[in-house]
């Protein structure tokens, strides 16, 4: 008698373990991410490089679970589920910060966010905005660019041992505890950030403000402001 040798999925010879149908639906989240308004199902199917069924499949499933949401046009957008989901990623971090975030928020008058490294990029984790202000610059949880740019970035990296191709920046701010960054992820738009960094967590904590003529002063107000913030976090972490 000859036993049959079961045979792999044509998918699992193609992708490994890896699940093409899940890679797909990742995908259409991060093209609507990035295209940061609504997309129709042609549009979509286009940035994939799919066929529209495939995507007509993705997105309806993505809909039930409200991680995408169809608008009255008859296109799609991010889901109500998301933040849901999101409020459970770095939970005891979060916890920390939403208060500490808040006050520093209100007392500058500026946008306060936390900021986790991602591979080679740093995301938006949460963010507060003031409550009274004649005008603040809105920073959306999600906000990703590369860890090497940007105020927040450079903080984390320098809680990192020092390399040899890491910017001056970052050495700066590994001496004086807070980093700081002009129009380098938004146009015109300046940054202030510290590390916070424990044995298990690294992260940053910043604000972000439209340039004004005290350009030499504001840096150095909000960074010493900004790390005692950071401090407050750390000392609620785990």
């Amino acid at each position: 008698m000859v036993q049959s040798i079961p045979q792999p999925h044509p998918e699992a010879r193609t992708q490994g373990t890896r699940s093409q149908t899940l890679d797909r639906g990742l995908q259409v989240l991060q093209a609507l991410r990035d295209a940061g308004g609504p997309m129709s199902i042609a549009a979509l199917a286009t940035t994939l490089g799919v066929h529209r069924s495939i995507v007509y499949r993705m997105v309806r499933t993505l809909e039930d679970h409200r991680l995408v949401a169809r608008t009255s046009e008859g296109n799609y957008e991010l889901g109500l589920g998301l933040p849901s989901l999101a409020r459970g990623v770095s939970h005891s971090l979060q916890s920390a910060a939403t208060p500490v975030l808040t006050e520093l928020a209100n007392e500058t008058r500026m946008t306060a966010f936390i900021v986790v490294p991602a591979q080679d990029e740093a995301v938006t984790l949460l963010t507060v905005e003031p409550r009274h202000s004649m005008g603040h610059v809105a920073y959306a949880p999600g906000m990703r660019h590369p860890i090497n740019r940007g105020a927040p970035g450079m903080a984390m990296l320098s809680a990192l041992p020092p390399t040899a191709e890491e910017r001056p920046e970052v050495s700066t701010a590994r001496e004086r505890g807070w980093a700081y960054s002009h129009s380098e992820v938004l146009a015109g738009m300046s940054a202030v950030a510290a590390p916070v960094a424990t044995r298990t967590t690294l992260a940053a904590v910043a604000v972000v403000y439209l340039e004004t003529r005290d350009r030499g002063e504001a840096p150095l107000r909000l960074g010493e402001r900004v790390h005692g913030a950071a401090r407050d976090i750390v000392s609620d972490l785990p």
